[in-house]
């Protein structure tokens, strides 16, 4: 899987699309499918782009390009986020819908997998614009979605607020109210407890059992967590809180690191908005650096390929929880398995988002709603078992946990295909 020149070194990683059909396919030969099956899972359903003309606040209209893609609806409706930022594209869209599959079958959630994503710097957009943009955005798509069709939620550089805007667009469009539209609302518009923290959560849950598995007690494991934006802060909270100890966190302006322990409180509070605190202290280390200390649990949880074959050998963690998108390659997966290191895949790791974003739709459809602990006891169950099933499946097929997590995934995708007839 993937590519390595003569002397072993990686060459550029494979994109997102490429490297998850590689996995899907894996899986699915694993399973028993043959290639009908595969070619059938391979790529979405429905992609579409779309071009969203918004007024800016200087008179001016600048046409943005969207894009939603609807994985498989095999299983029941598609759900999945909504991305803002400048380096998306519909190959990477059509990657993240399939993972969001892989989410769900692995989470046992009655959806397959959609995502969506503009190409647009929202840190350079006023209120007022990225409000414009949210409900351009919905009416371009609005006969494609829908909580029976397909479910948006956040993701990268969205919030509640425009959760929000997208909602009130909808219910406009379509003379209804229906807050099962859309996932990750504010509370008063039918949102869930617990939506906002779910990702981290998720992430912390396995954290906690890889740990079980590995013999290491949370409190006073050393954590290393490359990337402190909401996930990766939240992340940091919740270990501390456990009594691990964060011995190196890092932004985009680089990393700091404390054998001793950092004071994840005092860095909180200290953080900005978009999550930078390092340039605040001297003696910084980079990034590349922070991956390769002494640890016990590695946590990335920036961007994708931070761990590749130039450096997984030099990896000194026990465990790595993947919580970013995509920050292991194939290569590294390889070696890190090779080396007895327990790597949980971001599609486990990061399946708390999603499934208390079907909590919410649940809660939406019923029109009651439960606790915070209601959702925190939920949730834990959820991923516990689905943690468990591919940890032990790993172990009985003898392959690394990313291909077991997919195999679990797709199976119900599979599945549901040949029940309905179409495979």
């Amino acid at each position: 899987m993937g590519t390595t020149d003569e002397d072993g070194k990686e060459k550029e990683p494979l994109n997102l699309l490429t490297s998850t059909q590689i996995v899907i396919h894996d899986a699915l030969k694993k399973l028993g499918y043959n290639q009908d099956m595969y070619h059938f899972l391979e790529e979405p359903l429905l992609s579409v782009s779309v071009r969203i003309p918004v007024r800016m606040d200087d008179g001016s209209t600048k046409t943005f390009t969207g894009f939603r893609a609807q994985h498989n609806n095999a299983v029941g409706p598609t759900m999945g986020g909504v991305r803002y930022h400048p380096q998306v594209n519909e190959d990477e869209i059509k990657a993240l819908a399939m993972w969001m599959s892989m989410k769900c079958g692995i989470a046992d959630l009655p959806f397959g997998g959609g995502k969506g994503g503009i190409i647009c710097n929202p840190r350079a957009l006023s209120f007022g614009e990225l409000e414009r943009l949210s409900r351009g955005y919905v009416r371009a798509i609005s006969q494609i979605v829908g909580p029976t069709k397909d479910i948006p939620a956040p993701d990268m550089y969205t919030n509640s607020q425009i959760m929000g805007w997208m909602l009130d667009e909808y219910s406009r469009l379509s003379q209804t109210d229906s807050p099962g539209f859309i996932t990750g609302k504010p509370l008063v518009l039918g949102g869930s407890e617990g939506r906002e923290r779910a990702g981290a959560k998720g992430v912390t849950i396995c954290i906690e059992e890889a740990a079980k598995k590995r013999g290491i007690p949370i409190h006073g494991a050393r954590v290393i967590i490359q990337g402190f934006g909401n996930a990766g802060s939240f992340i940091a909270k919740f270990l501390y809180e456990s009594g691990a100890k964060i011995i190196g966190i890092s932004d985009v302006y680089g990393a700091l690191y404390d054998q001793d322990g950092l004071n994840i409180p005092y860095l909180l509070d200290r953080r900005d908005s978009f999550g930078t605190v390092t340039s605040l202290f001297e003696g910084a280390i980079t990034n590349e650096e922070l991956l390769t200390k002494d640890c016990d649990i590695l946590v990335p949880a920036a961007i994708s390929n931070q761990i590749t074959a130039e450096n997984a050998r030099n990896i000194q963690a026990s465990i790595v929880v993947e919580a970013a998108n995509g920050p292991t390659t194939l290569e590294a997966t390889n070696i890190l398995t090779e080396r007895d290191i327990l790597l949980v895949p971001d599609v486990l790791a990061g399946a708390g988002g999603v499934t208390v974003s079907y909590f919410e739709w649940v809660q939406n459809n019923q029109g009651y709603y439960w606790s915070e602990e209601e959702i925190a006891q939920r949730l834990q169950e959820k991923l516990v078992k689905a943690f468990h099933d591919i940890y032990e499946l790993a172990h009985s097929r003898k392959v690394d946990m990313r291909l077991a997590a997919y195999m679990v995934g797709v199976r119900r995708l599979a599945e549901a295909a040949l029940f309905r007839g179409w495979v």
